[in-house]
């Protein structure tokens, strides 16, 4: 009897130890397509234009040791443009990328990250570490590198003492979507959410040239899975459990980095002696580069990320528990350094762009639930409705509505039965007769038979009596300043002034119920001011001076 249930529980523990094997987030994870192509932006014009490349990746295969995902490395978002005059546009990859399926400790030296390629996003898109290719030349104390700049000591990817932080210095060139070209291979450093999904909105190119991202940043969710560095470990996106061990709700994980307290750039954090860069002032203020940072250890919270930017832990993915980097942000949900992963690999690096695959592989074919073929929304006689398409469905179950007023934050609304299993387009339409005035955004929640759902992009339109215009006066003032709305104010509005350098000064609100509100700039000195408006929907930018 005994050896009939070890046998049972051995077959038991075999079937499981394959269906894991099966279902390695590494090969399931890909977001695969061989039917849509993209769209990019110009510069000067806010209509984007057909590319006409697939977008995502276009297959993945894999062994019994590697994974290969072929992909173009063109997002499903739209790119562009890059509005500081970068002259490249985003073009098709035709990559394979080759990744380990179980990846390991390098327990001996750590391998330093590098320019170009450092892992890759589930759309395909290329993964980047810190650096923009420019850095201090320390013989002749000026920049080196880079488009317009002297080739660095030793040629290009020698490594400097001095390495300028790309967020700082290229953010007016990223898209709405955080991410631009280098020639034509289209990345990201930092976090691949939009712009205008920020606590602080730190950029304003959303503002005619939208972008979806890969994902939105949700407080109340464990991040999904956004991709794999070339270790072969996973990297997510800014929130976890707080604990390693998947308990204690879901937190902010945090970079462990912090800028250092120096005035000259002499040492390392670690106290290597190097060739002096420039002292920190107002032309290198700390985070010029990336040498300005030391880690700090943080061993009594858990949700800090060692030198790599991760941590082993439990996720919905690895249940068991496995190493994984996070796109680290602040509180305000702007990009944290070191973006995605620290200035080393914590595993073995032996993820590549490859030419071919020259071992036995099994093509994954990847379930999908439904093609959504279009989404959009419309407004007539007080009712917003919405339409969507699908072309295929596979146990589709059903669909929620969700809607929200700020793109972050959503509600459900509605649910709506779905035909389940179909290959004919099918269409679907649901009606908010309800809803709040002002800018609202508007998301698919697509649920199986099984339980396992997903979201669709989010759509925005503008909803009924819209935001209030406001005026502001008198410009110039010496006094006071009165910011006027056009009409009763029926949600609170926040006022908030800032000084060209982007330091909060006075914040101020106009009440529910009313129509004004007033703003003391007495003690201000001469000088223009940049005036905030927001209303939870729309935020409006206006200049004021100041002249006493």
């Amino acid at each position: 009897m005994k050896k009939k249930l070890w046998a049972i529980l051995s077959l038991t523990l075999l079937i499981k130890t394959i269906s894991i094997a099966q279902l390695n987030p590494a090969i399931t994870s890909w977001l695969q397509n061989n039917t849509q192509t993209g769209f990019y932006y110009i510069a000067g014009n806010s209509t984007p234009i057909s590319h006409g490349i697939l977008v995502n990746c276009q297959q993945v295969r894999y062994s019994t040791t590697s994974v290969y995902v072929n992909a173009t490395g063109m997002p499903a978002y739209k790119v562009g443009p890059y509005q500081d005059n970068n002259p490249n546009q985003a073009g098709n990859q035709n990559a394979i990328f080759k990744l380990p399926l179980n990846p390991t400790e390098n327990t001996g030296t750590k391998t330093a990250t590098s320019g170009g390629n450092i892992g890759i996003f589930i759309n395909g898109v290329a993964m980047f570490d810190y650096r923009d290719g420019v850095a201090w030349n320390t013989s002749t104390n000026a920049w080196c590198g880079g488009p317009g700049n002297p080739t660095c000591p030793g040629g290009a990817g020698t490594t400097q003492s001095w390495n300028r932080d790309a967020i700082v210095y290229e953010k007016l060139g990223f898209d709405c979507a955080k991410g631009h070209p280098a020639g034509t291979n289209y990345h990201h450093h930092q976090n691949p959410s939009a712009f205008d999904l920020d606590l602080n909105v730190i950029s304003t190119v959303c503002n005619l040239y939208d972008s979806d991202g890969l994902y939105t940043i949700n407080p109340s969710q464990h991040s999904p899975l956004l991709g794999f560095a070339y270790d072969g470990f996973p990297v997510y996106g800014a929130y976890g459990y707080a604990n390693t061990n998947g308990t204690g709700g879901i937190t902010r994980i945090k970079s462990g980095y912090q800028l250092r307290n120096i005035t000259v750039r002499t040492h390392h954090a670690n106290g290597t002696d190097v060739p002096d860069g420039p002292a920190v002032s107002s032309t290198y203020p700390l985070g010029t580069f990336r040498e300005d940072y030391e880690w700090v250890s943080h061993p009594s919270d858990q949700s800090y990320l060692d030198e790599h930017n991760g941590r082993f832990c439990v996720t919905p993915e690895y249940p068991a528990g496995i190493y994984c980097y996070f796109a680290t942000v602040d509180a305000n949900h702007n990009s944290a350094y070191p973006y995605l992963i620290g200035p080393t690999y914590y595993g073995n690096k032996s993820g590549a762009k490859v030419t071919s695959v020259s071992e036995s592989t099994t093509t994954y074919a990847q379930p999908l639930p439904i093609e959504l073929l279009e989404f959009k929304a419309s407004e007539s006689k007080g009712i917003i409705r919405l339409n969507w398409i699908t072309s295929s469905e596979v146990n589709n179950d059903y669909f929620t509505i969700e809607r929200s007023v700020d793109g972050k934050n959503f509600t459900s609304i509605g649910i709506l039965k779905s035909k389940g299993n179909s290959t004919e387009d099918t269409y679907y339409q649901y009606e908010d007769k309800d809803f709040p005035q002002g800018q609202l955004y508007y998301r698919l929640l697509q649920t199986d038979y099984d339980g396992s759902s997903k979201y669709s992009k989010i759509i925005g339109i503008q909803g009924k009596d819209a935001t209030h215009k406001v005026t502001i006066f008198p410009s110039p003032s010496s006094e006071f300043i009165a910011i006027q709305a056009s009409g009763l104010v029926t949600s609170l509005m926040r006022i908030q002034l800032y000084d060209l350098n982007g330091s909060l000064l006075r914040e101020t609100q106009i009440l529910p119920g009313s129509t004004i509100s007033f703003m003391d700039i007495q003690t201000l000195y001469n000088g223009t001011y940049i005036v905030k408006v927001s209303d939870g929907s729309h935020n409006s930018m206006h200049k004021i001076n100041v002249v006493h």
